[in-house]
């Protein structure tokens, strides 16, 4: 262990004990015996660990632990009202509320110290904002204006809370209107606006490539691998499956193996096949791309994926963790080439209770690369597009009956159990070949789907139950459950609905029988979307902590290798147990932590950009339908409108109160409602409306709506 290092132990674990009280660099160094040469370095070390938030520095200068203050460091999230939650590092932990007013320069997504200000019984901790340790974003890309002189940026990508003023000497020469990357220089200290310079102009608004790079360069994603990785990745492509790779391998190249991925998908994580037995027993294989044999740790293909951590699925374009050669080629489980994988085998009884799991690994040849929509059609009687001519369609069908049976036992016990199955439906956007939006589609849910899911899950929990019983230091895939702050609003609403949760704590099976309650009502997707948000984000740790979405004591995420850097990491750590190798990480607990913290983060990231790049395809089309009518659903009610869900295009817009013109309309928090004064018109969350779209604005992305008739089925539970 270094100097740095064992000094940094020692300053922890003297301010957890002994130290009594908030204490100065100088008593702290002393009751250290650091030398005085080494004191200007031990200084420095404090400095450090007070940015990555290890411990709090008082107004006086004096240090301790941020418990010791009630302070804690976390992840901020702000809400449609302008507030804010911090997500606490520590798992664990109650999320801290914020109210708007206390965030200071604080943006989304940054990493900050809070201190607690107040605890009330039933409710979150409420805070302030007393220190970021980390932006989340040093630039934004946003629409440049000039007033009365003054050049200033509306952020887009990703949106701040406030406008970036650009001095007249760092515009870069951009133009009115223009669409500019501009880099954060001064976020002052409380407002009211950062400083910053252009730095680089990308266009006019509507051009479809500016849409992209705005996305691109607003959440700070990668454009293209460094040549170095490039390089790296072509020369173990180029390599192949050689003989001596196969050794102490399973061969399961006999078996009929195949992948089931989305129709223009390039890169196939997994494979599953089903072997019968005489006995009416079967086998279930899930077939997971050996990657770590290919990406060595530390290695320049390593260190990039470990730093983009996901790829990242655009409306248009993929952003991928790995390079081409490795994630579309040598790591993909291509049909009719050999490739490695690991394995994990599920024997199976006639009834469909799993007998006994093992994880090996292995080398497959898949047999088909069938789309959902081919696996969906065979399930059904009918032959799927990929087999048109194939000889083996018996075999297959047969395969995907046995899996589907398979899962729908898998699905059975974990809602008895009480996973929550959100009904979230998700709209997909046609492009044209230049990238204009022409058509929005709801993405449907299909058997063949959930059946790849419940196995997945499936293959999923069983390396994280492993993990677990063997203590292999793995990132678990943790969900927190929800806090009683969170839970208040989905209270309220499911009392409306006539289903109310229990008082006190609420378990996964209370949130999953509310939206069962709910199912084919045209309020389903409502109250799954009440309650998500009430969720607290699911998170990697290397301490498991369980997962409440799925009713799982344990889950880990080890199915897709190529696109997410944890499974990789479960991938190297489960090797090495099954090698019979110490089970211990490269990594300490402490790093193992850092690596789950930036994971996650890329991960809310990635989820930013793709919710970002669907949402600016999707105004563009609404610019189209400016006076068009649609039919939709309250999903929203606020004291200044209604939010609607547009039925047809899955996107929102805002009827504004000053735009009901009938009537004074009352704002009821508690019934969730806006009623006319004179008229008595309830509007009401989950009613269904005929709104008319007056207004697109691509800068702010908002829609307008004028009411032309609502509730359209007053009184009605049924969709």
């Amino acid at each position: 262990m270094s100097t740095e290092s064992s000094n940094r132990q020692r300053i922890l674990a003297y301010l957890a004990g002994r130290a009594d009280r908030p204490l100065g660099p100088r008593e702290i160094a002393r009751e250290l015996r650091i030398p005085q040469e080494d004191y200007r370095e031990f200084r420095r070390l404090l400095r450090d660990m007070e940015q990555k938030g290890e411990v709090f520095r008082q107004r006086k200068g004096r240090y301790g632990l941020p418990a010791r203050f009630e302070a804690l460091n976390g992840r901020l999230q702000i809400t449609r009202s302008g507030d804010g939650f911090v997500i606490p590092d520590e798992a664990g932990e109650e999320d801290v509320y914020v109210p708007g007013r206390d965030l200071a320069t604080a943006q989304a997504g940054d990493r900050v110290v809070v201190r607690i200000d107040r605890r009330r019984p039933g409710r979150n901790p409420e805070g302030r904002i007393v220190r970021i340790l980390d932006r989340s974003a040093t630039q934004t890309v946003g629409t440049f204006h000039r007033r009365r002189g003054v050049g200033f940026v509306v952020p887009q990508e990703p949106p701040l809370t406030s406008e970036v003023l650009v001095p007249a000497d760092r515009t870069g020469g951009a133009e009115d209107g223009q669409i500019v990357l501009v880099e954060i220089e001064d976020w002052g200290a409380k407002g009211p606006s950062p400083l910053g310079k252009v730095t680089r102009i990308l266009g006019r608004p509507g051009d479809p490539d500016v849409e992209v790079l705005s996305i691109l360069f607003g959440h700070q994603l990668p454009l293209e691998f460094p040549s170095a990785v490039e390089r790296e990745a072509e020369k173990v492509a180029r390599r192949g499956v050689r003989p001596e790779d196969l050794e102490s391998r399973e061969d399961f190249r006999d078996l009929l193996v195949y992948t089931i991925d989305p129709a223009d998908a390039k890169d196939h994580d997994d494979a599953v096949s089903v072997h019968e037995f005489a006995d009416g027993s079967f086998e279930v294989g899930v077939h997971i791309a050996d990657v770590s044999f290919y990406v060595k740790h530390g290695s320049a293909i390593d260190r990039e994926g470990a730093e983009r951590a996901t790829s990242v699925y655009l409306v248009d374009r993929v952003v991928p963790m790995l390079p081409e050669a490795m994630s579309n080629q040598i790591c993909s489980l291509v049909p009719h080439e050999d490739r490695l994988v690991v394995s994990v085998l599920f024997h199976v009884d006639p009834s469909g209770e799993v007998l006994s799991d093992r994880v090996v690994r292995g080398v497959i040849r898949s047999a088909h690369k069938l789309s959902y929509e081919d696996a969906q059609s065979l399930l059904g009687g009918g032959s799927g597009n990929e087999l048109r001519d194939s000889s083996d369609d018996a075999a297959l069908v047969r395969s995907l009956q046995l899996l589907s049976g398979f899962a729908r036992q898998l699905r059975a016990a974990r809602s008895t159990a009480g996973a929550i199955d959100f009904a979230m439906p998700e709209a997909k956007v046609e492009l044209d070949d230049d990238g204009e939006p022409i058509a929005i589609h709801r993405r449907e849910r299909l058997e063949a789907h959930r059946v790849i899911e419940d196995l997945m899950i499936l293959a999923n929990e069983t390396v994280a139950r492993i993990g677990e019983t063997e203590q292999i230091p793995i990132l678990y895939r943790n969900h927190e459950p929800p806090s009683e702050d969170r839970l208040e609003g989905l209270r309220s609403l499911a009392r409306l609905f006539g289903h109310p949760l229990p008082t006190g704590a609420v378990r996964p099976r209370d949130i999953a029988d509310l939206v069962e309650s709910q199912h084919g009502t045209r309020r389903e997707y409502l109250i799954s979307a009440v309650a998500l948000r009430s969720m607290k984000q699911a998170r990697y740790s290397g301490r498991n902590v369980g997962h409440f979405g799925l009713a799982s004591e344990a889950y880990a995420h080890f199915t897709s290798p190529i696109r997410r850097y944890p499974d990789l990491h479960v991938h190297r750590e489960i090797v090495r147990w099954l090698a019979g190798k110490p089970a211990r990480s490269r990594a300490g607990p402490d790093e193992l932590e850092e690596v789950a913290r930036h994971c996650s983060e890329r991960e809310r990231r990635a989820e930013a950009a793709e919710r970002d790049s669907v949402e600016v395809k999707t105004i563009r089309y609404m610019e189209r339908h400016l006076g068009d009518e649609f039919e939709g659903t309250i999903s929203g009610v606020t004291g200044f409108g209604l939010f609607v869900l547009l039925d047809d295009v899955l996107t929102e817009g805002l009827v504004r109160v000053s735009s009901l013109v009938d009537d004074y309309y009352v704002y009821d928090g508690d019934s969730f409602s806006l009623t006319g004064r004179r008229s008595r018109r309830r509007l009401r969350l989950g009613d269904k409306v005929r709104v008319q779209v007056v207004r697109v604005d691509p800068e702010s992305r908002e829609i307008d709506l004028d009411l032309l008739e609502g509730p359209l089925d007053p009184g009605q539970e049924g969709g």
